[in-house]
């Protein structure tokens, strides 16, 4: 099983690593960012979050090749703040958030994230947390089901397919992938089912966001982050969807823009207010054709840099 780092020389230089400087990765992964950034640290050190347990296991020997100086922080990146302040850390150079699912958690089956795999429906990235798809395709509402569908997965059949899967169990519960798959493909005209791509991976997709909060998580992280961030530090963000690429984008822009005053008062321009930020990115980062071909996450993948002044 291997995981490849998207955009990864990008994101090392975008950082801009200093050997003395503090980092955080806050989506650990696999553990390919991370080493990349620790191979750059002489005397300084990496901080990495993960809300998966496994991930942490197997990225901790991964680093410890390279250097002792990082630390591995089993929660969520929204917690970010709060955990840096346990350590006693205000002020990092660098965060980078890598927002994909890992492959190795689409890959094993028994996690339920993938409709390519028949398996309980689960989709929790810590598997500590009580909620699941489960829950979510069993429990909620037709409305609540209909409103995530196309929130979070722009699906045009959403209330469509919310009613068939309200339909469906209230003759059996949808326990697993596959069965809601079947739901899916039922609900959905037949030209829809021959178009190219599968027909369940906005469900899939929205399901998952919404076990795991990532919208709300995100929003989060991006304030806290934005406040950790010293003078010269470097914000990095990788995307794989619209919303989640829509979200960092207005909040960079919102950061780094500078308020309004009327042109009718005179102010000199040494007394105009600055932005306490920068964008680093006018238009976001997307892979080269070598590393599409290479990494089939690539395609989607966008990144996106803020800097402190």
């Amino acid at each position: 099983m291997t995981h490849t780092s998207v955009l990864l020389k990008e994101c090392i230089d975008a950082l801009q690593i200093k050997e003395n400087g503090i980092y955080i990765d806050g989506t650990l992964g696999r553990g390919g960012h991370s080493a990349a950034i620790l191979a750059k640290l002489a005397d300084g050190h990496l901080y990495a979050f993960d809300r998966d347990q496994e991930a942490i296991a197997l990225s901790e020997a991964r680093l410890r090749k390279i250097s002792d100086a990082f630390t591995l922080i089993h929660a969520n990146f929204s917690q970010m703040k709060a955990m840096m302040e346990a350590y006693h850390i205000n002020e990092v150079d660098g965060i980078l958030l890598d927002l994909g699912v890992s492959s190795p958690q689409f890959d094993e089956a028994q996690r339920g994230f993938s409709y390519r795999f028949d398996a309980r429906l689960d989709m929790r990235m810590d598997q500590g947390q009580s909620l699941s798809a489960w829950e979510v395709v069993n429990q909620w509402d037709a409305d609540q089901l209909s409103d995530i569908f196309y929130r979070y997965g722009d699906e045009k059949f959403a209330r469509v397919i919310a009613r068939a899967i309200e339909r469906q169990r209230k003759q059996t519960a949808i326990n697993t992938t596959w069965e809601l798959v079947d739901v899916i493909k039922q609900a959905l005209p037949q030209r829809e089912l021959r178009k190219k791509g599968h027909p369940a991976k906005r469900v899939f997709q929205a399901i998952r966001i919404a076990v795991n909060d990532e919208m709300g998580e995100l929003t989060k992280v991006l304030e806290d982050g934005l406040s950790l961030l010293k003078p010269g530090g470097r914000f990095c963000v990788i995307s794989f969807h619209s919303l989640e690429d829509r979200i960092v984008k207005h909040t960079f822009v919102q950061v780094s823009s500078t308020p309004n005053i009327d042109k009718r008062i005179p102010v000199l321009a040494k007394d105009l207010p600055q932005a306490p930020y920068r964008i680093i990115t006018k238009k976001a980062i997307v892979a080269g054709m070598e590393e599409q071909n290479q990494n089939h996450r690539a395609h989607s993948a966008k990144l996106r840099v803020l800097e402190r002044i």
